[in-house]
């Protein structure tokens, strides 16, 4: 992966056009769906060397407690080396959006699921399933997101 600091003052646009060919109209249609799909409030940034879905400190002044600097990160979309990486943080937090979304992917009958913790790697660009993901990116309000990140951190 090539270093964050190179797509620091990059627009999402300008990122997308950075990335090999074959993969750029498939970012475009996942980062479209989750533009017509994000709640409101959410704002898009690049952050951490991808595109990033955040709680701005307009909303959330405390920030991200790893970086108080960094706004509240909810939702980010890089290209890897061999994959597509949708990173949902909302997932990684409350254990029933994970359940509800990967029996949702199951009953598509698309191929099995690669997941991690809250990363979902897409490595076959023609089975994305774009209206899942769009209806995953809605099902969490920028409040909701803040309450379960709050209470998850006090937990640690």
């Amino acid at each position: 992966m090539v270093n964050s600091k190179v797509y620091l003052n990059m627009s999402p646009d300008e990122y997308i056009k950075q990335q090999p060919i074959e993969r750029q109209a498939a970012l475009e249609d996942l980062r479209h769906t989750i533009l017509n799909n994000l709640p409101e409030g959410f704002k898009e940034i690049i952050q951490y060397g991808m595109i990033g879905y955040v709680v701005p400190h307009e909303i959330y002044p405390e920030g991200y407690h790893v970086n108080p600097k960094e706004a509240l990160p909810f939702i980010g979309l890089a290209n890897q080396k061999g994959y597509i990486a949708l990173y949902h943080l909302g997932m990684y937090a409350d254990g029933s959006l994970l359940e509800w979304f990967i029996k949702s992917y199951e009953d598509l009958n698309i191929g099995k699921l690669d997941m991690g913790k809250s990363c979902i790697r897409f490595k076959r660009l023609d089975k994305i399933p774009l209206e899942l993901v769009g209806e995953l990116c809605s099902k969490m309000s920028v409040d909701s997101y803040v309450k379960i990140y709050e209470a998850n951190k006090r937990k640690k």
